[in-house]
């Protein structure tokens, strides 16, 4: 969720949450018998059978939100581990769907649709568009999309990043979104991302690259960083006592961009040579992994759930929603994910919101399953028979600042999903659209809340008027309620996850019928 305007709701969520310290501290100790030698007797629990960073249940969970429905908590986290960039999430996110049967498209090229048919492209490795052809669609019929976005606030490396001080070598870097930058200082930190790499024919490798535990930043209790000065992470000391030809190296870095030591690095991971590395594009990442926690193991503590969260629960709603033979037998419309980059700044990109990306692969996928003349204006029709969910977090109420929230539109964790409204069109969202949205997860016995930002308070935006604005599609503003928003650690409800899922895929399987009942113009 975009930071402008937000930060009265960033600072006071972050420094009212020193409960979660103490709540992760107490489920490690679970399982230390010198501590409390009863909480032994349960193992660990193992979400998935891919050793990813965070080990869970060796049965899929069961979610309390519906009975006998297995949870997605468990896939969540391992895809919270794996996306720590947006990169890695859109990369994992097509993994996925290809492994579901879906069909990767390039827009570069010719494409060839049909009804019943799955397909997805990517735009830049940090953007996604998926989606599924109902087997009745006929041109003109409309498109149930779900938007989210997969970058978060962080630290990227500038283009000349080596730096040295005081007998470190350092990394510059410069902020990206409006994150909590107090939180990143006394974190394990370390880089992923991409890199450019010349191959032995000549031409040129994109290719994803993570490295484990590298930096380190170092704050003092009350410390207010400069951005500029104070956020340099620590990469090494500097090779005083190293051998000539290590100190030759080392002169180097008054003329490269990058320290030899982090090219190194990136080289050993990538299992190339130095000089093989073009370009690079790197984020300074936590390198702590997601998890569960709290005294009930109710909470998922993670970086980047605005929006990863959102990304990957509108993903497995699609996936889900049309992996059986019939799932899409009676479908009139198309189903859609659109996930896209850079709306923590304004969504101004070609891999961003603000971008036609999705709009065009609309107007294409009409033209492919034009087969005989439909009369004038088939895009339009379609956009006006279309339906957008924006789906990015939503600012959940402390209980130590309850009066950061209007009194009577206060989400709270584990209740549903959070509809958002503003008068001044800050969310797209509608009494229509709301209804709509609400009337799904009515018929589905699914919660949601309602949130309204105080008057004497800025609110925040999303991708939802973007998308809105663009082609006048109607559009629901919605979000899982989390807590520490835009911190380096963030907070949310394991059932908001398993009742968001499930409201997403319920929109994608019952919209139609929902919407032909109600007519407005």
């Amino acid at each position: 969720m975009a930071a402008i305007t937000r930060l009265h709701l960033h600072h006071h969520h972050h420094h009212a949450f020193p409960i979660i310290k103490p709540s992760l501290l107490l489920s490690k100790l679970s399982h230390s018998p010198s501590f409390f030698p009863n909480f032994h007797s349960t193992p660990l629990r193992k979400f998935s059978l891919t050793p990813l960073l965070c080990s869970i249940s060796d049965q899929p969970l069961q979610s309390s939100s519906g009975a006998g429905s297995p949870s997605i908590v468990g896939d969540l986290l391992d895809y919270l581990n794996e996306s720590w960039t947006q990169f890695h999430a859109t990369a994992e996110a097509k993994r996925q769907l290809i492994a579901a049967g879906f069909q990767l498209l390039n827009e570069n090229d010719e494409w060839d649709l049909r009804p019943g048919g799955r397909y997805l492209f990517t735009r830049n490795m940090s953007s996604l568009v998926a989606f599924a052809i109902g087997e009745k669609y006929s041109v003109g019929n409309g498109f149930h999309v779900i938007a989210a976005h997969t970058d978060s606030p962080c630290l990227k490396l500038k283009p000349k990043s080596a730096a040295s001080k005081s007998g470190y070598l350092m990394v510059n870097v410069q902020t990206y979104g409006g994150g909590l930058w107090h939180t990143w200082f006394d974190r394990d930190l370390s880089v992923a991302g991409r890199v450019i790499v010349k191959g032995s024919d000549g031409s040129f490798l994109h290719k994803l690259v993570k490295v484990k535990d590298l930096f380190y930043t170092v704050n003092k209790d009350g410390f207010k960083p400069n951005l500029e000065t104070h956020l340099i992470p620590l990469l090494a000391t500097k090779l005083e006592e190293a051998s000539s030809e290590s100190k030759e190296k080392y002169l180097i870095i008054l003329k490269t961009a990058h320290h030899p030591l982090l090219m190194q690095v990136l080289s050993d991971e990538l299992s190339c040579g130095i000089d093989d590395i073009m370009s690079i594009e790197l984020n300074v990442c936590d390198t702590q992994p997601s998890c569960l926690g709290g005294g009930n193991d109710e909470f998922i503590f993670s970086g980047r759930l605005d929006n990863l969260a959102s990304s990957y629960c509108a993903l497995r709603a699609l996936i889900d929603s049309c992996q059986s033979t019939g799932d899409l037998s009676s479908e009139h419309a198309i189903r859609m994910v659109a996930l896209f980059d850079n709306e923590e700044v304004g969504s101004d990109s070609v891999q961003g919101a603000g971008a036609p990306t999705m709009f065009q692969a609309m107007r294409r996928i009409i033209s492919c399953l034009v087969h005989e003349y439909v009369g004038e204006g088939a895009f339009e029709r379609a956009i006006r028979q279309s339906f957008l969910v924006s789906a990015d977090m939503a600012h959940g109420v402390h209980p130590n600042f309850m009066d950061k929230h209007e009194e009577h539109h206060r989400p709270e964790l584990q209740k549903g999903l959070v509809i958002k409204h503003n008068a001044n069109q800050r969310y797209a969202t509608s009494g229509i659209t709301a209804f709509l949205f609400k009337e799904v997860g009515r018929i589905h016995n699914l919660p949601t809340q309602e949130f309204v930002v105080r008057n004497d308070m800025g609110c925040g935006s999303t991708i939802g008027p973007i998308l809105a604005s663009g082609v006048g599609i109607r559009t629901v503003d919605c979000g899982i309620a989390q807590l520490s928003m835009h911190s380096v650690r963030e907070v949310c409800g394991k059932e908001d996850i398993d009742i968001a899922y499930k409201h997403f895929k319920a929109f994608y399987q019952t919209f139609s019928s929902v919407d032909r009942k109600l007519n407005v113009d």
